[in-house]
């Protein structure tokens, strides 16, 4: 998921989904002798456990049947349960065949209120930047926002996710096999482990970027016990002090040095079309300049092109991550 992305989101389009959806509820109201709600639109049910979240306390059906995730269904799904509704994007392109079924809801930050309305759920949840729809959702079905300071937080969300699905346990071992699987690269890695210096790069149509350590990425590479470049060892708290940005730090092409590693893993994605192919034609620019082909990475042949999941926040996209490092750390010569 892209923050500044999600961040820099009008609020515009809530007031207008906002107004078609107050109608709709008025005339639902409207449609029933008594002036009450449907089931839909209220909580009837008293076997629901409180739980309390970034937007206030939500009683949460113990059987819910018709889940619907303000963002992409990744955590749900990793915990066993295919939402009806989530947003799909290009983000949740590498596991499409886990979406079978699942109705696109929108865009990323953009869910839209119509899509939510129709499909009925009986339960709701999303981040805590999407507070301004919350009054509306709340009165679609319970809804839960949890807690998303950024992507690098991504394992308390998930951890969050799993108790508000009722799926706690499960959770544990989901996150348990994340590990193991990180003990594997680990164990597999051996000696080199600890001399090699992982460099990640995101080239913007207009920058170059580098993500720092509590990344959603980075936070990957530390418990794979992997380093980092020393213009890349930036916690969450100096980064946001150093650069206004807790998960990455913008460079010039004059300053292309500080991307350098043993390894550099680099990405061109944008939220359009348009956006991406101008970040493909800047990295392919990039490549002519003779400060890129003096990099250590770039004579070694160890820079590699991933997909947009580096810059994810869930745990199918971190399971992939570690695939990738497989992959490129061990698998290649």
């Amino acid at each position: 998921m892209n923050d500044s992305y999600i961040k820099s989101k009008s609020l515009t389009r809530w007031w207008r989904f906002g107004i078609v959806l107050f109608c709709t509820l008025l005339l639902a109201v409207a449609c029933h002798r008594d002036g009450s709600l449907p089931v839909n639109y209220q909580s009837t049910n008293a076997d629901c456990r409180q739980m309390e979240h970034a937007a206030g306390i939500t009683c949460i059906p113990e059987k819910f049947e018709r889940l619907v995730t303000l963002d992409d269904a990744e955590n749900a799904i990793a915990l066993g349960i295919k939402p009806l509704g989530a947003v799909i994007s290009d983000f949740s392109s590498h596991w499409q065949d886990k979406l079978t079924g699942v109705k696109n809801i929108g865009t990323i930050g953009e869910p839209s209120l119509e899509s939510i309305l129709a499909l009925k759920p009986d339960l709701i949840v999303g981040s805590e930047y999407q507070k301004d729809i919350y009054p509306i959702t709340s009165k679609i079905a319970p809804t839960v926002l949890l807690k998303f300071g950024h992507s690098g937080q991504w394992k308390e969300v998930f951890t969050n996710t799993s108790v508000a699905l009722g799926k706690k346990e499960v959770g544990q071992k989901v996150m348990e096999n994340y590990y193991r699987r990180l003990a594997e690269f680990k164990q597999k890695m051996g000696n080199k482990l600890s001399k090699l210096k992982v460099s990640v790069v995101r080239v913007y149509p207009n920058k170059i970027n580098l993500y720092l350590l509590d990344s959603f990425c980075g936070t990957i590479l530390q418990d794979a016990g992997l380093s980092r470049p020393e213009s890349q060892n930036f916690t969450a708290s100096a980064a946001k002090k150093l650069f206004n940005n807790p998960i990455q730090m913008s460079i010039g092409n004059e300053l292309i040095e500080q991307a350098d590693g043993d390894v550099i893993f680099i990405w061109t994605y944008e939220n359009n079309t348009k956006g991406t192919q101008t970040a493909q034609k800047k990295l392919e620019q990039l490549k002519l300049s003779p400060l890129w082909k003096n990099l250590k990475a770039v004579r070694e042949n160890k820079v590699y092109l991933v997909p947009s999941y580096w810059i994810g926040s869930g745990m199918l996209a971190a399971n992939a991550i570690i695939d990738d490092l497989f992959k490129y750390l061990i698998n290649t010569p």
